[in-house]
């Protein structure tokens, strides 16, 4: 089940609305909990109970990380186990595939693939299952004593399958102590049409073209380029739409989770797209690798060490194929090179090329990303920069066709519409009145097209 689905919008949503807000304040988690297994059995009917196993199994570990809190030695074996139990699964789910696939082609056997299916979440929800184990170890959070509160936690559909990855520290207080408003749901109901508008109308129309130059063998200059734009405003779209609908979706019911997206395609250099770009991956990364690791309070070597990691397994995470180790390879180069030299360099520049160095070094790494195959990678990247016919057929209709969207798309990455919206609703009671008929109007638009078009992706669920 997507958020961006009508059996969402007009069956699921209401439903569960209607039970939280009836139900006693004791039981508000165990209702989120419950409909939240619901909503992940919905698509994954058997991987509810892996997830099930994780809640289970590092509830127990949390409670005897806390138990053994002042001696460090116990405390850390427990730890270790939960580490080691919570990235074996994800190991094996996510990557063994990827793990004999290679052992064949260096051995030159022919071991059998596993037949695995990729649960749905499993990154994220792993991610977040890790942060309780280490917050509690570190005396940052609490132990949850209560389990369906942990349960609720972990599953807590808004979050369940895309994120943001809340980090334990972020909600605990909350599992216990919120407050659900009239201006939280309102604001969460804007928040998640908002969303709903970038993915429905912008993100799915977007794929339409970036899948077409995808499948094809030899596009041209201007069709790589076309097909390369569609992407990147996509993925972004679609991304940070889906976690514009997951924070709405907290908000109604009395949450407050992080911001993922601060318009990233406006950073000056590449170190700002990545504060810009999945904030709380790279929040997690930063709390829980690269600081442990040194961070940069320590030797230029071993910094550069620390950055290359982090990065390696930044691209990992996404997927279990070597072009994202390769894409999240060439952001440790970038960011390496910028903490080393490239930062003073680019700071002596106008920034219209600081924004053009960091806005078309992400278009390239989404070359890397969207191509599982390196080759075609490479030959698309060459495409762009010449090596290749400068245009055809497919690339000039695509032009025609495209270029209002891709227009819309960049205003909408941008900081501009958000501002000129939130001066229309301080301007009086005509800009309050058109700003909100403008709601009424996404969310007729956004239905129109999921009654009547079925092609409905969302990239992220594959990660």
């Amino acid at each position: 089940m997507i958020f961006s689905s009508l059996f969402f919008i007009f069956v699921f949503l209401p439903v569960v609305l209607i039970a939280y807000f009836l139900v006693p304040r004791k039981l508000k988690n165990l209702c989120l909990f419950l409909f939240s297994l619901v909503f992940y059995a919905w698509g994954e009917p058997v991987y509810v109970f892996l997830m099930l196993f994780t809640t289970l199994f590092d509830y127990i570990a949390g409670y005897f990380i806390s138990k053994y809190r002042e001696e460090k030695k116990k405390a850390r074996i427990f730890l270790i186990i939960s580490i080691c139990v919570n990235l074996g699964l994800l190991g094996f789910f996510k990557y063994s595939g990827l793990l004999v696939e290679t052992f064949n082609s260096i051995s030159g056997l022919s071991l059998p693939l596993p037949a695995v299916a990729l649960p749905i979440g499993i990154s994220f929800y792993t991610f977040e299952s890790l942060s309780y184990s280490i917050d509690i170890y570190r005396g940052e959070a609490p132990a949850q004593r209560n389990i369906i509160d942990f349960g609720a936690y972990i599953s807590f559909f808004p979050h369940l399958v895309a994120g943001p990855i809340v980090r334990y520290e972020d909600l605990a207080a909350q599992l216990q102590n919120r407050q659900e408003t009239l201006e939280k749901f309102t604001s969460g109901g804007r928040r998640f049409l908002v969303g709903l508008f970038k993915k429905v109308l912008l993100a799915n129309n977007l794929a339409m073209l970036a899948d077409k130059v995808q499948y094809m063998g030899n596009p041209s200059t201007l069709t790589a380029w076309l097909g390369m734009l569609a992407f990147t405003f996509q993925i972004y779209l679609d991304f940070s739409g889906y976690s514009d609908m997951a924070i709405g979706l907290a908000g109604m019911f009395g949450f407050q989770i992080p911001e993922n997206f601060r318009y990233p395609y406006i950073s000056r250099s590449v170190s700002e797209f990545w504060r810009r770009w999945h904030i709380t991956l790279g929040t997690w990364f930063r709390e829980y690798v690269y600081i442990p690791l040194g961070g940069n309070r320590c030797s230029t070597i071993k910094n550069v060490r620390n950055l290359a990691i982090v990065w390696v397994l930044t691209g990992i995470w996404h997927g279990a194929s070597w072009n994202f180790a390769i894409w999240g390879a060439y952001y440790a180069v970038l960011i390496i090179c910028e903490k080393l030299f490239l930062q003073k360099w680019l700071d002596k520049i106008p920034a219209f090329f600081q924004w053009l160095y960091s806005f078309l070094a992400a278009v390239i790494g989404w070359v890397f990303f969207s191509y599982l195959d390196i080759h075609k990678a490479f030959g698309v990247i060459g495409a762009m920069f010449g090596f290749a016919p400068g245009a055809d057929k497919l690339g000039v209709y695509s032009l025609i066709t495209y270029a209002p969207l891709l227009i819309l798309a960049a205003l909408c990455s941008s900081t501009l519409v958000g501002t000129l919206t939130e001066r229309l609703r301080k301007s009086g009671t005509p800009g309050k009145i058109i700003w909100s008929l403008g709601f009424i109007c996404l969310f007729v638009m956004s239905m129109t097209f999921l009654v009547d078009n079925s092609y409905n992706p969302f990239l992220y669920f594959r990660f």
